[in-house]
Parts: C-alpha cells; structure tokens; sequence
C-alpha cells in the first residue's frame, strides 16, 4: 500500500471514527504529512515497515530543525495516534511509536487580561454601524462564557435563549448551557434586532455571528478583529482569541466561583485543566505580597 493511502484512511478514522475536533484533525494531519514527507526524501520506505528506530530519527531530526518541545510533544502524540490506528487495523503487528518518549515542558501559565484591561476592551467597538454591534456582541459573549472561539463562530442563532439568559455551546458530541450577564444579553438583543437581518445574505441563514458578506464568521476574521481592538485600546499584553476564556476562568475563581462549575462552563474533561487558574491566581497573589507587603 502506498504511504499516501495510510495516510487517506488515518485522515477518515480520525473523521470518522475517533471524531476529533476540528483543530486536532488539523494539527494532526499536518504531522504525519511532514513525517511522511520527511520519509519519502530518506530513502522512501514504507510507513508500515518503519521501525522504532526510524522513528526516534525522525524526532530527533526536529530538535535538531530547533523545533519547540510543545512542537516535539505534540508530534510525537501524532505518530503514536497513527501506529496506534496500523495497529488496530492489524496494518502492523506492533506500534513502533510506542517507546517515544516527549520531554517534559515546564506549565506556562496563561496570559490574562485585569478586569481593567477587560473593561477597557469591551468598551472599544462603537455601536454606530453594523460592525461596531456585531463587535461590541461578540467580545461581551466571549467574556460572559469563556467559550473558545471555534464555540463562538459555530453558534446558530437557535442556540440562543436570551429571555431564559443563556447560550447552549456545542463541543464534539457533548453540548453545555452558559449564562450570560445582563451587558452580554443587551449586546446581543441589539445586534440581532437591529443588525443581523441587514447583514445575512441568505434568510435562513443559521449562523449566529456573520462578516460583511453575510456569511459565516471565520477564525481569522476574529483574529483580525480582537487585534484590531488590542490596537485601539492601547493595550501592551499580547491578547490572542483565547485570552478572554482564560481572563474568563481566572476572574471568576478569584471572585469566589466554584472550580467544578468553572470546569462544566469551559467545557473541560478534566479538573486538571481547570486548576491551571488555581496556580496563576496564587502567583498573582505572591507577587501582589511582594510588592506590597512592608516586611516582604
């Protein structure tokens, strides 16, 4: 069988069977191509028959390209996924990945934004055109749930319930109720009233958030979006889509919220992933000591 066959029938289990999201699938797929690639410019073998050797070469080969060790980790899971699905399908009798080992990365604590800097961006958009309403809807929501930005552009407006207060967020199978805060619903109340129906170009258009062409938003359209209001607001911290869900998660622990609830809005199948925001409001509150305290 041909490299370029495994490589079609990894891409519909991951589809297919394992259900991935949208951006592991992606992430994935990029690995084992360059891993491919990589095989098919040394001496060309077959990805069934490759050793463990081969394949510790191969990792080897990306420290040495100075690739980051989350880069390295993350390729490495990639290659276990894939001779884990040869060896599934009996493609080969024993997963030459196996033994890989990644190296151990120190946690980096997320970059959050202070209630300030949050005030400060959500007052940027200006509710004087179609774009500022959309804007001024779309950065409220992200801060009133924490949901990540694919959750944000893949809403319907059927996931709406504005008079109950609430949004329902789909994340792979599994689907999650988040309310929002009275500033969030008013936003959004505006934007669908006065904005959303000049803005679709299609009536039965089911997409909650559209660009000016009236079609779904994009990812990188967000991107450009929060950038831009970054910029606008004079803001030094880096902010990416996802520092809003952190700021989110860590300003609701700080004020008392419970984690567990935290961990069912974020959508987290892991209490784990949750605690990350335990640690950071404790180095805040170290630093906050040293400052502060006469005697520190």
């Amino acid at each position: 069988m041909l490299n370029s066959e495994y490589l079609d029938l990894f891409e519909g289990y991951l589809k297919n069977e394992k259900k991935v999201s949208e951006n592991t699938f992606c992430s994935y797929m990029r690995d084992i191509r360059q891993f491919s690639d990589y095989i098919d410019a040394h001496g060309g073998s077959s990805l069934a028959q490759l050793g463990e050797e081969e394949l510790g070469a191969y990792v080897e080969h990306l420290r040495e390209l100075g690739k980051s060790v989350s880069t390295v980790s993350r390729c490495i899971a990639t290659l276990k996924n894939f001779y884990s699905y040869l060896t599934l399908k009996r493609y080969i009798e024993k997963n030459p990945a196996m033994k890989l080992v990644p190296e151990k990365s120190k946690q980096k604590l997320p970059q959050i934004l202070s209630s300030r800097e949050v005030d400060l961006l959500l007052e940027q958009p200006e509710c004087v055109d179609y774009k500022g309403f959309r804007d001024k809807a779309m950065l409220e929501l992200l801060y009133a749930t924490g949901i990540r930005v694919t959750e944000l552009i893949d809403l319907n407006i059927d996931d709406l319930n504005l008079s109950a207060g609430v949004i329902r967020c789909h994340s792979r199978d599994k689907e999650r109720f988040i309310p929002l805060y009275p500033k969030a619903v008013k936003a959004l109340s505006d934007y669908l009233e006065l904005v959303r129906p000049q803005m679709i170009s299609l009536p039965d258009e089911k997409a909650l958030f559209v660009n000016v062409g009236g079609e779904r938003m994009s990812r990188q359209g967000f991107w450009k979006l929060i950038k831009h209001y970054q910029k606008k607001a004079k803001i030094e911290k880096e902010i990416t889509p996802h520092t809003l869900r952190h700021s989110f998660a860590a300003h609701l622990l700080e004020n008392g919220a419970d984690i567990h609830a935290i961990q069912e809005m974020l959508g987290h199948s892991d209490i784990s992933s949750t605690q990350v925001y335990s640690q950071l409001i404790k180095k805040q509150l170290k630093e906050v000591y040293n400052k502060a305290h006469p005697r520190a």
